[in-house]
C-alpha cells in the first residue's frame, strides 16, 4: 500500500500567504508535463512495488489541468505501478476553475474527490489574501461538482487572520456544514517568511496576527464539528465518520509515497528525498534522464522523530510499541520528557498509547519538537 503525489507548479496568481512552489507563467507547461511523465517511469521503483491506493494532484493549481492531461498523467501510472481498483484520486482545484463545462469534463477521468480551496465565502476575505475567486463561486463550485456526481468533497478554510471577525467565522463554518461536504480541512493563517503576507506585516501595511485570536477560533471549529458530527482525526482535519482523506492519512501513518514533479518530497521508509524547486532545472534534469532529488538516508533518530510528529497529530495517536519497534527503551526516554505536558492536562496516555488533550492541540508542534531524540 502506498500513494503517489504530483506536483503542478501553476496558478493564476499568487496568493499572498502562499509559500508553495509555484509559477505564474503557463509558458513551458507542455515540457512540465513532459517531465512529470518521465519522471513517473524513472521512478517506477522507488516504492518496492507496493500498490497504490492513493493518487494526490496538489500545487499549485492542479484543476489548472484539463481533462486530456490529467489522464495522460494517470496513463503513465498506471504503465508503471499496480493501481488499486478503489484508488481514491483527489485533484485540488479553485472555485474560479470549476465552472459546470470543467465539471463535467472532470467525470470523464478516474478523479473520484475534490479539495476545493475555499479559504473563505467572504469577497474582502478573499481580496485581502489576493485570492482569484469569490465568495459566490466558491460556494457555486461546491454545488455544480454535487449535481456532476461527486460524491467526496473537501473543502478548505482559513481562520487566525485579522479581517475574520467572530461572526464571520461561524458563517464560514455554517455554510460548510450547509453545503454538506464530506470533509474540512482549516488552517491558522500563518506568516511563512519571503511571502507577500510577511512583507506586508513588516511595512505595517497588514496588521500583524493575534495567537489568541487562532486559539480561540480553533476551539471554535472543533466544537462546532463535533456538534456537527465531524470526526476530529487530525489538527487541521475533520470528517464525517470513516470519511477522511486517505491520502493524508496515509502520511501521517507512515505509509511509503512517492513525489513527482518540483519541489515533491517523497518517503519510501529508509530513505526521504526531494525534488528541485525550480521548474527550468527540474524540465531539463528530466530531459536528460536524470532525477532532479536530494535523497537523505533516514537514521533511527529521523524516523523516531517523524513518528512522534505525525502520530501525535492523528486521533490515533502516538503507539509506544511502535516506537520501540523503532528503537528498544526509546518509550521510556520519552515518556521521562513528557512529564511536564502529563502534568499540564496537555497530553493523555490510555493503555499504550499517547494522546494530545484538547488543550495540548493548540502546541502540537511545540509538544513535538520537544520529544525529539
Amino acid at each position: 500500500m502506498a500513494g503517489i503525489y504530483l506536483h503542478i507548479p501553476f496558478c493564476k496568481q499568487a496568493c499572498y500567504y502562499c509559500d508553495f512552489h509555484f509559477s505564474t507563467s503557463l509558458k513551458y507547461k507542455d515540457e512540465l508535463l513532459q517531465a512529470l511523465i518521465k519522471e513517473i517511469s524513472l521512478q517506477k521503483n522507488y516504492l518496492q512495488g507496493e500498490t497504490i491506493e492513493t493518487i494526490y494532484f496538489g500545487g499549485g493549481t492542479p484543476s489548472i489541468l484539463n481533462e486530456s492531461e490529467l489522464n495522460h498523467l494517470l496513463e503513465a501510472i498506471h504503465n508503471n505501478h499496480t493501481v488499486a481498483a478503489n484508488a481514491e484520486i483527489t485533484l485540488e482545484a479553485n472555485p474560479d476553475d470549476l465552472d459546470k463545462a470543467k465539471v463535467n469534463a472532470l467525470r470523464q477521468t478516474p478523479v473520484n474527490r475534490f479539495s476545493i480551496g475555499i479559504q473563505s465565502f467572504f469577497d474582502d476575505d478573499l481580496q485581502w489574501m489576493n485570492r482569484v475567486h469569490r465568495g459566490g463561486e466558491a460556494e457555486a463550485s461546491v454545488k455544480r461538482a454535487q449535481d456532476a456526481g461527486f460524491e467526496n468533497i473537501t473543502i478548505d478554510l482559513i481562520y487566525g487572520y485579522p479581517l475574520l471577525t467572530e461572526q464571520k467565522w461561524k458563517h464560514n463554518m455554517a455554510k460548510a456544514f450547509e453545503l454538506e461536504v464530506q470533509h474540512v480541512s482549516a488552517y491558522s493563517m500563518t506568516v511563512e517568511p519571503r511571502t507577500a503576507l510577511a512583507s506586508f506585516i513588516n511595512k505595517k501595511v497588514y496588521p500583524p496576527l493575534n495567537d489568541q485570536q487562532s486559539a480561540r477560533q480553533f476551539e471554535q471549529l472543533t466544537d462546532a464539528m463535533a456538534t456537527h458530527g465531524f470526526e476530529h482525526y487530525e489538527i487541521s482535519n475533520f470528517c464525517k465518520p470513516g470519511q477522511y482523506s486517505r491520502h493524508n492519512a496515509n502520511y501521517w501513518r507512515g505509509v511509503k509515497y512517492l513525489g513527482i514533479g518540483p519541489s515533491a518530497h517523497a518517503f519510501n521508509g529508509d530513505t526521504r528525498q526531494w525534488n528541485v524547486a525550480n521548474n527550468a532545472k527540474y524540465i531539463q534534469s528530466l530531459q536528460n534522464n536524470t532525477i532532479p532529488a536530494e535523497v537523505e538516508e533516514l537514521t533511527e533518530g529521523n524516523r523516531l522523530n517523524e513518528y512522534i510528529m505525525t502520530s501525535l497529530r492523528t486521533k490515533w495517536g502516538l503507539d509506544l510499541d511502535k516506537l520501540n519497534a523503532i528503537a528498544p527503551a526509546s518509550a521510556n526516554v520519552l515518556l521521562k520528557a513528557a512529564d511536564s505536558y502529563f502534568d499540564r492536562g496537555w497530553i493523555t496516555k490510555k493503555e499504550n498509547i499517547i494522546y494530545l488533550t484538547p488543550t495540548g492541540k493548540l502546541y502540537a508542534d511545540a509538544i513535538a519538537a520537544d520529544l525529539f531524540f
